[in-house]
């Protein structure tokens, strides 16, 4: 997926809590987690691969309208 720096500010802590429920599944954590902070990420299945694709679509989507949201706005204010 490409970066779009120009989006960073509209991203939110509820759009990187989404994402990371979503791929919560795939985290394992080693026994020894806790003492270590060290775990693994399982590869994802190709089904994961294009519902990641989708989701992040989808949040490109809703930071392109905040974006435009944000701009009329301060538009409206001058």
């Amino acid at each position: 997926m490409k970066l779009r720096t120009d989006l960073l500010k509209q991203l939110t802590a509820e759009d990187i809590l989404e994402e990371a429920e979503a791929n919560q599944h795939r985290y394992k954590a080693e026994p020894t987690f806790s003492k270590t902070g060290v775990g693994s990420l399982l590869p994802a299945s190709a089904e994961e691969r294009e519902q990641e694709a989708a989701r992040g679509e989808a949040l490109v989507q809703r930071l392109k309208e905040r974006a435009r949201r944000s701009e009329n706005e301060r538009a409206g204010k001058k």
